[in-house]
């Protein structure tokens, strides 16, 4: 079975930092893309970063340039999202998920950010 595992979210003041941790397993981690949704309290779900196992090749949303910074370490299967000047905005139940990057067919349980004013 393929599982992502979620991880790192919490309470952070505006303008702190969190790292978020994506672990995968069941899947052959550098034939995807994965990516980190978010979804804020009555909105939309958006498309924050995504990363190419294979090359490395980033994506980020306008909203995240800048200030997140999405990696990957194979050896670990783990995708991580540096997310750096935090906003209330930023406040969301954020999600990993692997797909080819216009579909995502696996999806990890979320991680809840909270950003403080």
């Amino acid at each position: 079975d393929v599982q992502l595992q979620a991880s790192g979210g919490g309470l952070v003041q505006a303008g702190g930092s969190l790292r978020l941790s994506c672990v995968a397993s069941g899947l052959i981690f550098d034939d995807y893309a994965i990516a980190w949704f978010r979804q804020g309290p009555g909105k939309e779900r958006e498309r924050v970063s995504c990363i190419f196992i294979s090359d490395g090749t980033t994506f980020y949303a306008d909203s995240v340039k800048g200030r997140f910074a999405i990696s990957s370490d194979s050896a670990k299967n783990t995708v991580y999202l540096q997310m750096d000047s935090l906003k209330p905005e930023d406040t969301a139940v954020y999600y990993c998920a692997a797909g080819n990057f216009s579909a995502y067919g696996y999806w990890g349980q979320g991680t809840l950010v909270t950003v403080s004013s």
